[in-house]
């Protein structure tokens, strides 16, 4: 574990432009080809309070950019520790994704005087989110975030209003009634599931809205304190990206959120 210093080899590594801080760079599986890698960026001046990424990508593939490593120097100027996590793609292996991300977390928390982070959230976004609602509403122990940041995210397998490509990406075409209920975030939800902050547009024409709707209910219902801000335009995917109207909105409403947790 080291922290790279040519930026021409974090560029070959990572395929992303380096900011100003280089990230430590850590394998989890380091003998697989397919390794899962989380990128982390401690905060120099940090709070103690430290967040994994998990970018979209419909299980498919990794929008490593603008849901991943593009939110690092904001987050670190705010004080808070980050870390992007490039989980393997499913490829028929339902499980591996939200297995990553638990990893991901407990080591994390094996860190946590290391690298600020007594407080572990995990955001995700899209499909991301649907990895970062799974590892709040399924993990155990060590495992288990203490707070969860969902950007417009996919939380059911239900075929009746999932987003279908990221069903199939996860669990295949042909998935059985009791593994789309099991990954359905939105019948998981329990007393114990962290409290969630969740961001999304009305006019997503990608995942419905009626995603974070229904799991924003179910949080109320068992209890979860949960604070949802749905913005009237944007669409869908739109991350750190500075075309989005409302990003002054959303990065002040996140960081007062985070502050009260």
């Amino acid at each position: 574990m080291k922290k790279l210093t040519l930026n021409l080899l974090l560029a070959a590594i990572t395929g992303f432009a380096a900011t100003a801080a280089e990230p430590i760079v850590i394998q989890l599986h380091p003998d697989s080809e397919e390794s899962p890698t989380l990128y982390v960026y401690p905060a120099e001046n940090g709070d103690g309070t430290a967040l994994i990424s998990c970018p979209g990508g419909a299980y498919g593939w990794h929008a490593m950019d603008h849901e991943g490593h593009e939110f690092a120097p904001w987050l670190n100027d705010n004080g808070i520790t980050y870390a992007v996590l490039r989980y393997r793609l499913p490829q028929g292996r339902h499980d591996v994704p939200s297995s990553d991300a638990m990893e991901a977390i407990r080591l994390m928390r094996s860190h946590a005087a290391d690298w600020n982070a007594d407080k572990i959230g995990i955001m995700g976004f899209s499909a991301g989110g649907h990895l970062a609602a799974t590892v709040a509403t399924h993990a155990t122990g060590e495992a288990r975030p203490d707070f969860q940041i969902l950007f417009y995210p996919v939380i059911s397998m239900n075929p009746s209003y999932t987003h279908p490509l990221t069903h199939d990406n996860l669990l295949g075409d042909s998935a059985t009634t009791a593994l789309e209920s099991y990954y359905s975030n939105e019948v998981q939800v329990s007393a114990i599931t962290p409290p969630a902050l969740i961001l999304s547009s009305w006019d997503d024409d990608a995942v419905p809205i009626s995603h974070t709707l229904n799991y924003a209910r179910a949080l109320a219902a068992a209890g979860v304190p949960a604070s949802v801000y749905i913005f009237p335009t944007g669409g869908h995917g739109w991350g750190f990206h500075d075309s989005f109207p409302y990003k002054p909105v959303w990065q002040k409403l996140f960081l007062d959120w985070i502050k009260t947790i």
